[in-house]
């Protein structure tokens, strides 16, 4: 125990690279207790990657943090866990330290400050503020309010408009992000001089690495708790219950996203424009894809305010809620505008619906969104570390 102890002390000595702030002294120095016990080495890829190291600089323990899936498993397995005066709380360790990430590696940097904002409130009043300016822009083009215009959306926002803004809006959020993740990579798995025969492992690794990494994110492996009974998210039970809400969110998202890209080729490639049937695939796959995007955001946000504290980083809740309450309104408003093209009422379901996605599409860099691109980007480095020798690791120590 005095050993620990004396590990844990020393942390914050053992940092390479850019000095540590608060959150990653923390998380070093219980990286480093963990380290030192390995009862959870089992448990998810945290612990087998935490164990190729024998010291914690910075790119380290932001790569561990965003491997961490907060699945809870580790805090009640822990020995060295409250009321032990190590006070071992790794997932809250953890989650403070991948908010350092978003905001660090943020593009442009001077937007890193939004992750202190995109709160609940916040989502809620850009949509909107956004929703009600596209209602009075409507008005102003003297299309009325409650005028039908028999499910024709290019009535009220002409198609080129639409595509324009959005897709702009979309392509920007893309690049913003890939930019942050790139960084990311880059600070995690820093170019270096391979010894020989070390490039040619290192490219014969890539293709597995690959195909475990896509296989990880597509079942969302690791939130299953590192047995199979899934995560932890009040108490001690195990429960499923979050991975399948992540399911239908991420495959919601994906099939809602497929939708517009149905659309789009019907659009400019088929000659077929909108407003499309009941029975197409536009229609079928975004109604499919509402339907997660309804369940699975309902059940995330009935998960997060049942967690306890220690479970997470309390102070991130507002951006949890934030961008799963812009999902939920984006399901929402989609279907409320479905039963009412044919209506009167659809130039304002119409504004309303698109306020709302243009909310998300804006918050989509500086959000919770982030997270599954970085958690991606940690996954493919663990995967690929793996299958490497120790002498080839792609760390930053």
């Amino acid at each position: 125990m005095r050993q620990l102890e004396a590990l844990a002390r020393d942390a914050t000595s053992l940092a390479a690279g850019a000095p540590l702030g608060p959150a990653e002294t923390e998380a070093a120095r219980q990286l480093q207790i963990c380290n030192a016990c390995r009862y959870c080495e089992g448990f998810c890829a945290v612990f087998p990657a935490m164990t190729r190291r024998l010291e914690f600089g910075r790119a380290d323990i932001h790569y561990l943090a965003n491997l961490c899936h907060n699945c809870g498993a580790c805090l009640h397995a822990c020995q060295y866990a409250p009321p032990h005066e190590f006070a071992v709380v790794f997932p809250q360790a953890m989650a403070k330290v991948r908010v350092r990430t978003y905001q660090d590696y943020a593009w442009p940097a001077p937007f890193a400050a939004l992750y202190r904002r995109a709160g609940l409130a916040t989502a809620l009043a850009l949509a909107g503020g956004l929703s009600l300016f596209l209602v009075l822009a409507v008005l102003l083009a003297g299309k009325g309010l409650t005028q039908s215009h028999g499910a024709n959306f290019y009535a009220v926002f002409p198609h080129n408009m639409l595509a324009t803004l959005f897709g702009g809006m979309f392509m920007f959020a893309l690049v913003a992000l890939g930019i942050g993740v790139r960084r990311f990579w880059r600070d995690i798995s820093p170019a270096r001089e391979l010894p020989t025969g070390g490039a040619a492992l290192l490219a014969k690794a890539r293709l597995p690495a690959a195909a475990e990494t896509a296989n990880d994110v597509a079942r969302l492996t690791y939130l299953d708790g590192g047995h199979g009974d899934g995560c932890n998210n009040a108490d001690d039970r195990y429960s499923l219950a979050r991975r399948r809400f992540h399911h239908l969110t991420f495959y919601g998202f994906l099939l809602c996203f497929a939708a517009t890209c149905v659309a789009t080729f019907e659009h400019f490639m088929l000659g077929l424009h909108a407003p499309y049937p009941i029975a197409s695939w536009p229609v079928v796959l975004g109604t499919l894809g509402g339907l997660g995007l309804l369940a699975g955001p309902a059940g995330l946000l009935w998960l997060n305010f049942a967690r306890a504290p220690t479970h997470g980083d309390v102070e991130q809740r507002p951006m949890d809620r934030g961008f799963i309450a812009l999902l939920l309104l984006t399901s929402a408003t989609g279907f409320a505008l479905l039963l009412l093209r044919q209506t009167a009422a659809m130039p304002v379901a119409l504004a309303i619906h698109l306020g709302v996605v243009m909310a998300l599409f804006v918050t989509l860099p500086w959000g919770k969104f982030a997270h599954g691109a970085y958690r991606t980007a940690a996954l493919a480095k663990h995967a690929l570390e793996k299958r490497l020798p120790s002498r080839l690791q792609l760390g930053s120590d």
